[in-house]
């Protein structure tokens, strides 16, 4: 399969302009396979705005533009559906997958945190979570994490007073306590590895940059490749943003760059999505035919930069 035509490049306005999208494919490729992570991307960009459903054949195409083989995907989606994340529909020899019920909140909230992500108010207070006999070391830890608590020490999580504590540390002793902006800086600076989300922050903006700049100059992909960056933007930048507890700027560093990083995201988010609904459009199946229109949540992504 051809995906960036012949020469990598594109013709617009008389010129040759290589496409920068080659590179970013071959930085992905480079890195230890992650085929399940980047099925659970495309589900929650690309295909719950359209139902949710999905037959196996448009999971196998979309993957064939990166050259994953078919026995790689079908390995991955069992594992995410005996995880719990997909549950798997017969009709005829056709196998269709959608979210699982038990999978659903995990997916809503990581979905808010990409597109709508919320940044607690910073009043001088923190919130403490105790949890003892290694409970924070078991499922329960990812989700602490994803809904912005960090941990310091074993079995100790915060975050600031207000962040929302997840359903599995209900039974956790819960303190709320003051803390100066110095303080508050240094507890936080134990807790989160803030040098390194920085970095991959700096590395997002590296890599995207230059497809920002490509397709400020008016060029356009193909629906294909399109569909492709698109989910490859969203699958490095929800990296990222997963591990950013979204902290009040009083408990950041002056120079943070996840600002940069989002409005950065959205630009070439919107740039892509008129073609990259294409592809879906033409290759999209559901159980009952023809992928249904996006809904209007599609169109919400990203309205704040």
């Amino acid at each position: 399969m051809i995906l960036f035509g012949g020469s990598g490049a594109l013709a617009y306005e008389g010129r040759m302009t290589r496409s920068p999208l080659p590179l970013i494919v071959d930085q992905f490729k480079r890195e230890p396979s992650r085929t399940g992570s980047l099925i659970i991307t495309l589900y929650g960009d690309a295909i719950l705005p359209r139902g949710g459903s999905v037959w196996l054949g448009t999971l196998l195409a979309f993957l064939e533009l990166l050259d994953i083989d078919g026995g790689v995907v079908r390995t991955a989606m069992s594992r995410l559906a005996a995880d719990g994340w997909l549950e798997r529909e017969r009709n005829g020899r056709k196998s269709y997958y959608k979210l699982a019920a038990s999978g659903r909140a995990r997916f809503d909230s990581g979905i808010q945190h990409v597109y709508h992500p919320h940044v607690t108010d910073w009043e001088g207070r923190l919130e403490l979570l105790l949890i003892g006999h290694g409970a924070d070391r078991e499922a329960s830890r990812a989700m602490l994490v994803e809904a912005g608590f960090g941990s310091p020490m074993p079995g100790v999580w915060v975050a600031p007073a207000g962040t929302a504590v997840p359903a599995v540390a209900g039974d956790a002793v819960r303190l709320d306590v003051s803390a100066s902006n110095d303080m508050g800086r240094r507890l936080i600076g134990e807790a989160w590895p803030l040098s390194d989300i920085s970095s991959a922050y700096s590395a997002f903006l590296n890599t995207f940059t230059p497809l920002h700049a490509w397709l400020a100059g008016r060029a356009r992909l193909s629906p294909a490749d399109a569909i492709l960056a698109r989910v490859l933007l969203i699958h490095q930048y929800r990296r990222v943003l997963l591990r950013d507890p979204l902290l009040p700027a009083a408990l950041l560093p002056a120079d943070w760059p996840a600002a940069a990083a989002r409005t950065l995201c959205g630009r070439i988010y919107q740039a892509l999505l008129p073609q990259s609904e294409q592809w879906l459009d033409a290759f999209g199946e559901s159980a009952s035919g023809k992928l249904p229109a996006p809904d209007t949540m599609l169109s919400h992504r990203f309205t704040d930069i």
